[in-house]
C-alpha cells in the first residue's frame, strides 16, 4: 500500500459528481434486474414482453450498498488498496452483479453479457429468473465468497480471509438485521485475533437502514451515543455517517472512509515499522441511510422509502400489471441513465475512468477465487508417526494425541508459508491436540496474564480462544475460501451448532463446482471428538452424533465421512484430506485411551479402500460366512471385536466375517454414488442374504438407508439410540445396546436357528445385570470390560 498521490483530487466536486453518476448507474441496473426482460435503456415504449411476469428480488438494502461500493472504489484508487467486498445483508444480489458489470469483470467472466445494450438486456433477463442467477450474492457472482442470506457470518468470513494476508482489507458490509444474530454479535470479538503485523484488516461497515422484513431493527433504533459506547466497549473505533441527500452525503462518506482507511494504514505502518503487535483499536463505520433509498416514496397511500415495505419488490409493476409500469419508468428515469450510459449502452468513459482496474477491482480480487492461490501443504512422513501394532487389541493409545503429534510437525514444516491454521471453540487441549503447543501458541491479542494463561501469544497458528463455534468455523471458511488450509475441531455434539453454516458452505461448493472459472478451494475439514460413546462426564447434553446423518443427505460427490477405528487409521485419513479440494470431510475420532488394531500397512490399505474385510478377526476365510459383523467408529470397533471374541469362544463352529468401515459413504450403491459399491463388491463383503450385524457410531437409520438399495437387507444395526446420562464409558454403550453383550445377543437372534442359543443369551443378560450392579456400587466399569484385550481366534 502507498500513501495518496497528488495526481487526482478524490474529494473534488467534479470527482464526486462522477462518483454520483456511477452510483446512479448501479441503482439503475439494480432496478432493471428486478423488473425488465427487454428494452433495458427505456429507449422505446415499454411493452408487455419487456416486463417480467413475476418480478422477484430485494430492493431495500441495495441503494445503500451501491453507495458504499462506489465509495470503496474511491478509497481503493486513492490509497492503492488491496480490498474486496463481503455482502452480509440478505438478498441484495444486484449489488455485486451491477458493480462487477460496470467495472467490466462480469463481461470478462461471462462474455455474452456484453457492456452494451444487448448485454444489459441479458443481464436484466437472467436475474432471479429460471436458468439465470440468484437474487443474492452466490458463487456465480464475481468477487463473492459469501453466500447472500447466510446471515451472521460475514465478519467471521472476512477475518478468516485476512489472517496471514498482510496487505488485504476485507470490506464487510453488515446489515442491521444480520447484526441481530448471535453469530454476528459474537464476531465483534474477532478484533482479539487480528495481528497488525502479520494479518490484513477488516473494515466492518454496519449498514443501518432501519428495518428487517417487517420489523424495525434494534441497532437502528439505538442512539449514536449508545452505539458509540457499545462499539468502544468492544474495542472498535466507530465512525458515523448519516443522511439521505446525496449532495451532502457524498462528501461526508468520502471524509469518513478516508479517515477509516488512513486509520488502518497508520495502525499497520506503526506496527510493522516498530514490530509492535499490541492490539490496536480498528475502525468500524456506522452508515445510516433509508431502506429503499432513492426508490418510490409512496405506494397505495403507504410509505415505501424508509420503511419495511421497501424490503423486496416495492411496487407491483409486472407483465400482469402494466398499469403500474409508468411508476416503474419514472423511478428508473430518476437515475438519469442518459448521463450514465453512452449510445451503445456502455458506462460513459469519464465515469469508468474513476474505477479500479485489473485485479484491484473488488470483483476480481484474487482472494475471491482462492482456489487459484493454493499452495499445497508439506506433509510429514506418516510412517514417522504411525504406531507399531505388533498384536491387534493390546496397545493402548490416545488417537487424537497421536494426531496432535503429526499436526505439530505439519505446523513446523509449513511455518514460513503461513497457510495452515487450527480453529475451534476452546477445546484444543480437551480434544488432546496438546502436542501442537510444543511449536505454536494460541492467537490472542488481548491481555495475557503470565501466571494463569497457557500457550497464548500475539502470534500463533491455533485460534480457539473464543467459546463460539460460529466464530471459529466461520473464520476457517474464510481462510479456506481464500486458498489456505486448516481444520475445525469440536466436541461432536456441538458440531450441530454450526450445521447450518456447514450446509451453506456445501451449497457454495455445489454451485461453484458448476463454474469452470472458479478453481476448487481447499476442503472444509471437520474433526469431531469428545464423542457420544465417551461423553461419560458431561452427560446427555453432550451426546449427539447427528452430524453424520445431516451431511450424508447432501450430494455425495462433495461429502466424505470418515470413522477411523484407531490412531493409525486416523493418521491415514488426515493425510488423505489435508490437501484435499472442494469437499466437506467429516472425521469422527476418539480422544481417550483406546486399543489399537491396525498396523501402518493395514491402516493405509483400509483408508485407501474405505472398507475392508479384517482376516485376523474372522474365521470364515474365503468361504461363505454364517454371519457378517461390521463396525464403523472407535467404540463400535472395540465392542464389535469383543463380541466376535465371545462368539469365537462360545460358538467356535460359527463362521464369522468381520468388516471394518472407515469411509462410511462408500456403503452407498454405485448407481447413486460413483464412489459407492457395485452389487458384486457389496456381496463380497456382506453376502446376498446372510445376517449382518452392524455396530455403528451414529443413529441407526443412516446405516439402514445406506443398505436399502443393496440386495442384502438382512441387517441389524446397533448404534446410538438417544439414551444417555452421566455414567461410565461402557454403560453409555449398554444404555444404547451397542455393548459387546448386547451385540452377541443380536448376533445369535439373527441366525436361522436362533432358538438353539438361549443359554448364551441368558449368559449375556447376566453379564449386563452384573455390569449394572457393579457400576452402581463402584462407579467404574467391570474389570473384565476395562481390562479386556483381544486374544485372537480360539
Amino acid at each position: 500500500m502507498k500513501l495518496p498521490t497528488v495526481q487526482t483530487d478524490y474529494s473534488s466536486e467534479s470527482y464526486l459528481k462522477k462518483l454520483d453518476a456511477y452510483w446512479r448507474a448501479a441503482n439503475y441496473l439494480s432496478v432493471g434486474q428486478i423488473y425488465l426482460m427487454d428494452n433495458p435503456l427505456l429507449r422505446r415504449k415499454l411493452e408487455e414482453h419487456d416486463v417480467k411476469i413475476h418480478p422477484i428480488g430485494h430492493w431495500g438494502t441495495v441503494p445503500g450498498q451501491n453507495f458504499i461500493y462506489a465509495h470503496l472504489n474511491r478509497i481503493i484508487m486513492k490509497y492503492d488498496l488491496n480490498m474486496f467486498y463481503i455482502e452480509g445483508p440478505g438478498h441484495g444480489g444486484q449489488v455485486m452483479v451491477s458493480n462487477s458489470y460496470l467495472d467490466g469483470s462480469y463481461t470478462e467472466i461471462y462474455p455474452d453479457i456484453t457492456q452494451e445494450e444487448e448485454g444489459m438486456r441479458r443481464l436484466f433477463r437472467q436475474f432471479s429468473f429460471p436458468g439465470g442467477v440468484a437474487s443474492h450474492a452466490a458463487p456465480e457472482t464475481p468477487g463473492s465468497i459469501h453466500e447472500g442470506g447466510e446471515l451472521g457470518y460475514s465478519l467471521s468470513h472476512g477475518v478468516g480471509t485476512i489472517l496471514d494476508n498482510p496487505d488485504l482489507i476485507a470490506a464487510v458490509v453488515i446489515g442491521d438485521g444480520e447484526a441481530e444474530t448471535g453469530p454476528l454479535a459474537a464476531s465483534w470479538f474477532s478484533n482479539r485475533f487480528i495481528n497488525p503485523i502479520t494479518d490484513g484488516a477488516v473494515l466492518p461497515i454496519l449498514h443501518l437502514n432501519g428495518f428487517k422484513i417487517s420489523n424495525p431493527t434494534i441497532l437502528a433504533r439505538s442512539t449514536d451515543e449508545e452505539l458509540k459506547a457499545y462499539f468502544t466497549g468492544l474495542g472498535w473505533e466507530p465512525f458515523f455517517v448519516e443522511g439521505d441527500d446525496p449532495e451532502v452525503l457524498h462528501p461526508s462518506m468520502a471524509r469518513t472512509l478516508d479517515a477509516a482507511a488512513e486509520r488502518i494504514l497508520e495502525i499497520q505502518r506503526h506496527a510493522r515499522e516498530n514490530q509492535d503487535d499490541t492490539r490496536p483499536t480498528w475502525p468500524v463505520v456506522i452508515f445510516r441511510s433509508p431502506k429503499g433509498w432513492t426508490g418510490p416514496e409512496m405506494w397505495d397511500h403507504k410509505t415505501i422509502e424508509g420503511s419495511f415495505r421497501a424490503h423486496q419488490v416495492p411496487i407491483p409493476a409486472s407483465r400482469e400489471h402494466m398499469e403500474d409500469t409508468p411508476a416503474l419508468i419514472e423511478w428508473m428515469r430518476s437515475y438519469r441513465p442518459e448521463e450514465c450510459f453512452d449510445e451503445s449502452g456502455r458506462l460513459k468513459q469519464e465515469i469508468a475512468d474513476i474505477l479500479p482496474q485489473g485485479e484491484q477491482r473488488m470483483s476480481m480480487n484474487p482472494v475471491t477465487n482462492g482456489g487459484r492461490l493454493i499452495r499445497d501443504l508439506k506433509l510429514p512422513d506418516l510412517r514417522d508417526h504411525m504406531l507399531d501394532v505388533p498384536k491387534p487389541g493390546h496397545t493402548l493409545e490416545q488417537d487424537m494425541e497421536v494426531l496432535g503429534r503429526y499436526v505439530r510437525d505439519l505446523i513446523q514444516q509449513n511455518r514460513e508459508e503461513r497457510n495452515f491454521r487450527i480453529f475451534g471453540p476452546d477445546e484444543t487441549m480437551s480434544n488432546r491436540l496438546s502436542p501442537v503447543f510444543e511449536v505454536t501458541n494460541r492467537r490472542w491479542m488481548a491481555d495475557i496474564e503470565q501466571a494463569n494463561d497457557e500457550f497464548m501469544a500475539h502470534d500463533g497458528f491455533v485460534i480457539d480462544s473464543q467459546l463460539s463455534e460460529h466464530q471459529a468455523e466461520g473464520m476457517l471458511e474464510g481462510y479456506i475460501l481464500s486458498g489456505r488450509h486448516g481444520f475445525f475441531a469440536s466436541y461432536e455434539a456441538f458440531l450441530r451448532v454450526v450445521d447450518s453454516m456447514i450446509t451453506q458452505h456445501f451449497k457454495w461448493l455445489r454451485k461453484a463446482s458448476d463454474l469452470e472459472w472458479r478453481a476448487e478451494i481447499p476442503s472444509l475439514n471437520l474433526i469431531a471428538s469428545s464423542t457420544v460413546f465417551q461423553q461419560d462426564h458431561n452427560g446427555y447434553t453432550h451426546q449427539d452424533p447427528g452430524i453424520l446423518g445431516h451431511l450424508a443427505d447432501k450430494k455425495p460427490e462433495l461429502v466424505r465421512e470418515y470413522l477411523p477405528a484407531d490412531a493409525n487409521t486416523l493418521l491415514a485419513v488426515f493425510a488423505k484430506v489435508a490437501n484435499d479440494r472442494g469437499k466437506i470431510n467429516l472425521i469422527i475420532s476418539s480422544k481417550h485411551p483406546r486399543l489399537q488394531w491396525f498396523t501402518p500397512e493395514e491402516a493405509e490399505d483400509l483408508v485407501e479402500q474405505g472398507i475392508k474385510t479384517v482376516d485376523w478377526a474372522g474365521n470364515a476365510g474365503e468361504g461363505e460366512p454364517d454371519l457378517v459383523i461390521a463396525a464403523a467408529g472407535t467404540e463400535p470397533t472395540t465392542e464389535a471385536l469383543a463380541a466376535v471374541s465371545i462368539l469365537h469362544e462360545k460358538l467356535p463352529e460359527l463362521k464369522i466375517r468381520f468388516v471394518s468401515v472407515v469411509d462410511l459413504l462408500r456403503l452407498r450403491i454405485s448407481s447413486r454414488d460413483p464412489r459407492g459399491m457395485s452389487e458384486e463388491e457389496f456381496i463380497r463383503f456382506f453376502t446376498k442374504d446372510k445376517p449382518v450385524l452392524f455396530a455403528f457410531h451414529g443413529y441407526e437409520g443412516l446405516i439402514k438407508d445406506l443398505f436399502f438399495d443393496h440386495v442384502n437387507r438382512n441387517i441389524t444395526v446397533h448404534g446410538y439410540r438417544e439414551n444417555g446420562d452421566i455414567t461410565t464409558p461402557f454403560d453409555m454403550r449398554v444404555l444404547n445396546e451397542m455393548d459387546r453383550f448386547s451385540l452377541v445377543k443380536a448376533a445369535v437372534h439373527g441366525l436361522p436357528d436362533a432358538g438353539r442359543y438361549e443359554a448364551l443369551v441368558k449368559e449375556m443378560d447376566a453379564m449386563i445385570d452384573k455390569h449394572n450392579r457393579y457400576i452402581t456400587a463402584e462407579g467404574a466399569d467391570l474389570p473384565v470390560v476395562a481390562d479386556w484385550r483381544w486374544t485372537g481366534l480360539s
